[in-house]
């Protein structure tokens, strides 16, 4: 017979057995992971404010959006969030951590200019920057580090054009090369800095499809800068919006209204929604 401890423990397994279960069963969520968080953040480059009190939390897995207009501070934030700049006060811990640089948790592509049409270097040779020594890059072997670009040229589907100079690429393509670029560390976390920027809708919906498949695939959280959140509008979780300093942060419904434009830019701004798509109407750019 079992004693009252052992009996104790069966059953307090069985609970434990039956709730992951059941979870699984129903779909209950775990609570949702934090895996950045600004607390009371401000920014002040030389004397400007770039950024003034800012506070949100992103989940792990999370897509988020990130608008508003030039020179808002979109760049800035993300820069924040790798350790390129350190906030003027505020506390800021990504992955649980305070940011520093070269961390290899987080992908990052930058905003991307398109390449001169006579430029020799392969694609392949593009993406392996990022294993080259680089503030992103770790070291590998030669077999290795070759796997690894291989990877991630399938990844962004563009394994067939790897041998192509990256000057007769399109501005799409050259973009992917950014992206597998930023994937090669296998990061949690991945940073995209106006990645749809210069590309025709074609382009940019695929760009979008790419990003939203990457994501999924491998539960990553993503922050995407743009200027135009209507191509995301269907795959994203929520928009970060940065204004005058200040920010917004949540479902784009709720975001982007004229109300909450008007009291975020502290100026009026009207907010059209037609035919699926949002026209922010005032806003500088």
């Amino acid at each position: 017979m079992l004693s009252k401890a052992q009996n104790k423990l069966r059953l307090y397994r069985e609970f434990i057995n039956s709730s992951v279960h059941d979870s699984l069963r129903y779909n209950i969520h775990m609570p949702e992971q934090s895996i950045i968080n600004l607390q009371n953040v401000s920014l002040t480059l030389g004397q400007r404010t770039i950024l003034h009190d800012i506070s949100l939390t992103i989940n792990e897995g999370e897509f988020i959006a990130i608008l508003g207009p030039n020179g808002a501070g979109k760049s800035t934030l993300l820069k924040l969030l790798l350790g390129l700049y350190k906030p003027t006060s505020g506390k800021i811990t990504v992955l649980g951590k305070t940011p520093k640089r070269g961390n290899n948790e987080i992908g990052y592509a930058p905003q991307h200019r398109t390449l001169e049409a006579d430029l020799a270097l392969r694609a392949r040779d593009v993406v392996g920057f990022g294993l080259d020594g680089n503030q992103w890059g770790i070291a590998l072997p030669d077999k290795k580090r070759e796997t690894h670009i291989e990877q991630a040229l399938d990844e962004v589907d563009m394994k067939h054009l790897s041998d192509m100079p990256v000057g007769k690429l399109s501005g799409g393509e050259q973009q992917r090369l950014l992206i597998a670029q930023a994937l090669l560390t296998h990061p949690k976390i991945l940073l995209l800095d106006e990645p749809l920027s210069n590309l025709d809708i074609t382009n940019a919906q695929a760009v979008v499809s790419l990003i939203t498949k990457i994501a999924k695939n491998r539960k990553m959280t993503v922050l995407l800068v743009t200027h135009d959140v209507n191509l995301l509008l269907p795959v994203i979780d929520r928009v970060l919006y940065v204004a005058n300093t200040h920010s917004a942060i949540g479902k784009s419904e709720d975001v982007i209204t004229s109300e909450g434009l008007s009291k975020l830019y502290n100026s009026p701004v009207e907010v059209i929604k037609t035919k699926g798509r949002v026209f922010v109407i005032g806003e500088e750019h």
